[in-house]
């Protein structure tokens, strides 16, 4: 896997990779991520720049508050398997 751009965000990392004729993206704050997946046959061929098209502040905004849900998620699970 090779990293092929990073898009900065002053809320999460954003890394754009490409392993076996796919682009990955992957979203990280603090210790949690989310990916993305996008086979090149999708995509008209402009590459990085079509990809970061993609992720307009809408879908990035929606990716934040994922991870909002997901540390609640986490958190309320560690809370249950405390005594």
């Amino acid at each position: 896997m090779r990293v092929i751009a990073e898009l900065p965000h002053p809320e999460c990392k954003i890394t754009l990779f490409n392993m076996n004729q796919k682009y990955i993206v992957k979203f990280e704050q603090g210790t949690l991520e989310q990916s993305y997946k996008l086979s090149e046959i999708d995509l008209s061929g402009g590459g990085a720049n079509e990809i970061f098209q993609i992720l307009d502040e809408a879908f990035i905004a929606t990716v934040v508050d994922r991870f909002k849900a997901m540390r609640t998620d986490f958190s309320a699970a560690y809370k249950r398997q405390q005594y």
